[in-house]
């Protein structure tokens, strides 16, 4: 099943190693992880790396816009081609950014 079957699981932010005001952990935009299985994605492995804190990437690090074309990419879909027409303007997901994650590949 998972030869055809994408999964994607991760949250909007990531959590900071430590918190300010004793409340629970504060957003992170600085480094967090995705987790992807099966639909085209090399299995066993991780890519990209924070510092020994936990606080930022600072290994192979992914952007969002990269993200997006590289889970478009393993649905079969060019994200520089997926476009849609708003206010006199072509925009897509990935904006003008975005490179499919090539090493993560099978």
């Amino acid at each position: 099943m998972l030869e055809d079957t994408l999964v994607v699981w991760g949250g909007e932010f990531g959590r900071t190693p430590t918190t300010e005001n004793g409340d629970g952990r504060d957003h992170n935009h600085h480094g967090f992880t995705m987790w992807l299985a099966g639909g085209g994605v090399r299995g066993g492995m991780s890519y990209g790396e924070t510092d020994e804190f936990g606080f930022r990437a600072v290994e192979n690090k992914v952007h969002v816009h990269d993200l997006h074309a590289t889970i478009l990419h393993l649905l079969g879909i060019n994200h520089e081609k997926l476009t849609f027409h708003y206010a006199g303007r072509d925009y897509r997901l990935t904006d003008v950014h975005g490179r499919v994650v090539q090493e993560i590949l099978a």
